[in-house]
């Protein structure tokens, strides 16, 4: 037998709803959250230990660029970018304090996947920097003389960005969003 007090509820809400109306209805979905028993600690605690040490690493090269931004708009940006428009300094000062700003909002959390977004961005001039400074190296299979492609830390805080601005945080985060799934269904499925 149908809980007649359930139906009712349905049928009150239903009657809320405009019938005519041509705009899209927004539908919110609340997925349910992992009780504490299914939650992955471990992997948790690994996203939050690579987001922290991530961020850590990427001050480094923001403070490395404020430090001598005459020096980095004249050998980086000027050589190499020389079709961005406007001085080259402003352009090391922006780059500098996206990666001291962006990794602290990302290490603690505030505005995550946009600091990610923020730091994916100076990533992608840093790879082109160095393709146009050494090219592919013989890249993947070449024995370089340092070890290391020219390219390969740029690229690898690359990914690392992306997976932050596509995954975001994790749960071990300042502000932790709900999980809340918004979409506009289709007046066919109505």
């Amino acid at each position: 037998m149908p809980d007649s007090s359930n139906s009712n509820s349905q049928n009150a809400e239903m009657s809320n709803t405009p019938q005519s109306s041509n705009q899209p209805q927004k539908v919110e979905v609340v997925v349910a959250s992992p009780s504490d028993g299914e939650v992955n600690i471990l992997g948790e605690l690994a996203i939050f230990m690579l987001r922290v040490v991530f961020s850590l690493f990427m001050i480094h090269h923001g403070l490395e660029k404020l430090q001598d931004p005459q020096g980095f708009a004249d050998f980086v940006v000027g050589k190499y970018f020389p079709f961005l428009p406007g001085d080259p300094v402003v352009w090391t000062f922006l780059a500098g304090v996206t990666q001291v700003l962006c990794p602290i909002g990302l290490g603690i959390g505030i505005l995550p996947r946009l600091s990610a977004l923020g730091l994916l961005s100076t990533m992608v001039f840093a790879i082109y920097f160095h393709f146009a400074d050494t090219g592919l190296e013989g890249f993947p299979l070449a024995v370089v003389e340092n070890h290391n492609y020219a390219f390969e830390l740029s690229a690898i805080y690359a990914v690392i960005s992306l997976y932050f601005l596509f995954a975001g945080p994790g749960r071990l985060s300042a502000f932790k969003k709900p999980n809340k799934v918004t979409y506009y269904p289709n007046s066919k499925d109505n």
